[in-house]
């Protein structure tokens, strides 16, 4: 097996076309992304929409910019190259992403917005479990001890949800199982990448995730893709152009010239400011407790310790 610059065994590279430079710093790509993605949790306080239909307008709306940018681009035959293990990762990914806008916006319903971001920010431990499991990369001591820090933030936050009720410790599990599903689209989004630009990328994810939850709308009684107000609307289209086109895609972007846990680690900036955004926004007001910052960031820092490059000596 290869081994990376610190002589740690490391996984097969990804495999692809050629490498071209970056048409904008993926580091700044990053910064502008994360920012983004923290008005999600505080956005969608503004809408009483069910946690379905704000996920399917979401990325509807967003698949319907990113059809007229791939039509013009003229690009489309690049997907002609998937192979039918690549198909399958797609529809994989798109799925992904579309349980985890399920999981995370009705956990938002249930338990508080700092809860519920920084639960579903454990993404970069969840990248570390997939990567051991499917890429066969063994723990480093210093990702056990990260694993560790941020179950014992968890368990912070949760111990202060209890005495809201077991209707925000549901929240908290739906955060959970968000942090899950998001953390399988970011590890499928690594190795399709290499193949698709940016553009057909997200069109071809956004759009199977789109499907999905069309689909589960259709199945679902009492949820309808239309009949909302004024306000919902304007909710679901500041999803679209704001956390989706720039916050979600800007970090696809990244996973192109950027290894997974970078990437993620960047996302570690969106629970501070969603957490700000709920507390300052006057229409929220949201105060965090003094639980959930301890718990925040007690898990933010087993995440940054567990997300650390590995080195030898960390090696058991």
């Amino acid at each position: 097996m290869p081994q990376n610059d610190d002589g740690v065994d490391a996984a097969e590279p990804v495999t692809g076309p050629p490498m071209h430079p970056a048409a904008l710093p993926p580091g700044a790509v990053l910064v502008v992304a994360v920012l983004a993605v923290s008005w999600a949790g505080p956005l969608v306080r503004f809408t009483d929409a069910p946690a379905l239909a704000i996920s399917a307008w979401r990325l509807l709306l967003a698949v319907g910019v990113l059809a007229v940018i791939v039509l013009a681009r003229g690009r489309l035959h690049e997907l002609r190259t998937l192979d039918t293990h690549e198909r399958w990762l797609a529809l994989a990914g798109g799925a992904c992403l579309a349980a985890h806008f399920w999981t995370w916006v009705a956990s938002l319903d249930l338990t508080t917005v700092a809860s519920s971001v920084v639960l579903v920010n454990m993404q970069p431990i969840f990248v570390i479990a997939l990567s051991a499991l499917f890429l066969h990369e063994r723990p480093a001591r210093r990702q056990a001890i990260g694993i560790g820090i941020a179950m014992v933030g968890a368990l912070i936050i949760a111990w202060g949800d209890f005495a809201l009720g077991v209707r925000a410790l549901i929240g908290d599990a739906l955060a959970l199982a968000g942090a899950i599903f998001v953390a399988a689209y970011y590890v499928i989004g690594r190795r399709l990448r290499q193949q698709l630009d940016i553009w057909n990328y997200v069109f071809v994810v956004y759009g199977v995730a789109a499907a999905v939850l069309v689909f589960v709308i259709t199945v679902h009684p009492g949820v309808g893709l239309t009949g909302y107000a004024r306000n919902d609307w304007l909710v679901f289209a500041a999803l679209a152009f704001g956390p989706m086109l720039i916050g979600h895609t800007g970090v696809n972007y990244a996973l192109r010239y950027l290894p997974a846990y970078v990437a993620i680690l960047a996302i570690l900036g969106e629970p501070v400011g969603a957490t700000l955004i709920a507390w300052l926004l006057p229409a929220i007001g949201e105060v965090p407790g003094a639980q959930t910052v301890v718990g925040g960031v007690v898990l933010l820092s087993g995440i940054l310790v567990g997300a650390m490059r590995p080195r030898r000596r960390d090696w058991t």
